[in-house]
């Protein structure tokens, strides 16, 4: 019998990548004679994490979609071309009938998803955000199915194709306890004064990383602090690095373990971390991208307000008296919560929904 494949594609953020690595995760579980692989590009992040899940990766050259005019557009379309090319010759080791593209988007996955097209493969697509990216809205038109997090998106794609799966999070968002003791040599379970979690994601903040270091005294006064950097940052802040302060560049593994033992998380607004905040009823302070297509990271964080009272700072509003106003307000409604993440009910059903939508389309497609 020949092998099933599933290939995986998505980059340019964590935020794209976590999605897949949790679907990975679970394939791999669920399907063990499935291959899985990954195509992805050559500096992205995606590289450093799938290496952490060990599957074959396949690096090739992507150049990033604009909405605007950029002389560097016309260097990317030639690496799009070549990226296509790339990941044609890659596919088309693999039988149309017995291999599957799944794209978690990002600039990287728009050449994967032309060429799993131009090679006959089935193409699945998942848009976390609920205003859709370029990326996505690209590979649509090359998709047979796109599953969405957010009803809000159904109105970006073809409705024939689209499915509403939610958001495909981590498993650990719904175990009540927390798995990992330590992280960066600090026990975070028995540590004295509250955690408090800063990060801007992967490839971090330049504006949260400033709030912090512009705030850091006063804040270890109240706080142990975890600070994820990004790995551009991570240099500048690993001399600061003392028993209530505790910079990283990127923390997958643990990431979760972490949110549940903080007190208070301060983030901006991807759709990822704050899908992984409402599952554990975690009261946030969020501080949008200004900058995000369609503003689409505030909307998410209005999900988030009003679902279980977090806050939110537009970047036109952030003083020091605004942020530690709404420190202190988060301070105030999570006492109780202290290391312990809450579990609403019905957060199971929504996760099991997610996934189990995806592989049941998968299983479908491949005839598994």
């Amino acid at each position: 019998m020949t092998k099933k494949v599933v290939v995986f594609t998505g980059g340019g953020s964590g935020g794209h990548v976590i999605p897949a690595i949790t679907l990975i995760k679970n394939l791999r579980s669920d399907f063990p004679s499935v291959s899985v692989r990954y195509i992805g590009g050559i500096n992205g992040i995606e590289g450093q994490l799938i290496s952490n899940v060990e599957i074959p990766y396949k690096a090739i050259y992507t150049g990033k979609l604009r909405r605007y005019f950029s002389m560097e557009n016309f260097f990317d379309i030639f690496k799009l071309l070549v990226g296509t090319i790339q990941s044609f010759l890659y596919l088309m080791k693999f039988s149309k009938k017995n291999c599957l593209i799944f794209s978690t988007g990002g600039f990287v996955s728009v050449p994967v998803v032309i060429a799993g097209f131009l090679t006959g493969k089935k193409v699945f697509i998942h848009e976390q955000t609920s205003r859709v990216g370029l990326a996505n809205r690209i590979s649509s038109f090359f998709a047979d199915k796109v599953f969405i997090s957010f009803e809000s998106s159904r109105r970006y794609f073809k409705n024939d194709k689209v499915v509403f799966s939610g958001y495909p999070l981590r498993d650990e968002c719904f175990q009540s306890f927390i798995k990992r003791d330590e992280v960066c040599g600090i026990d975070i379970k028995k540590n004295e004064k509250p955690i408090l979690f800063a990060t801007g994601g992967g490839n971090g903040s330049l504006l949260i990383n400033n709030l912090i270091l512009k705030n850091k005294k006063e804040l270890q006064k109240r706080f142990t602090i975890f600070h994820q950097v990004g790995k551009n940052f991570k240099k500048d802040f690993e001399a600061l690095n003392c028993a209530d302060y505790q910079s990283f560049d990127f923390l997958d593994e643990g990431i979760v373990d972490l949110f549940k033992a903080s007190s208070i998380v301060i983030s901006r607004a991807g759709a990822g971390t704050v899908s992984e905040l409402l599952a554990l009823k975690k009261p946030s302070l969020f501080i949008p991208l200004k900058i995000a297509q369609k503003n689409e990271q505030f909307h998410n964080a209005m999900e988030a307000k009003n679902t279980c009272g977090s806050e939110i700072i537009e970047e036109d509003f952030l003083d020091a008296d605004t942020f530690f106003r709404s420190i202190s307000k988060l301070e105030k409604s999570v006492a109780d919560r202290r290391n312990l993440a809450y579990r609403g009910p019905g957060v199971k059903k929504m996760e099991n929904k997610a996934k189990d939508l995806i592989f049941n389309e998968i299983e479908n497609a491949l005839k598994i």
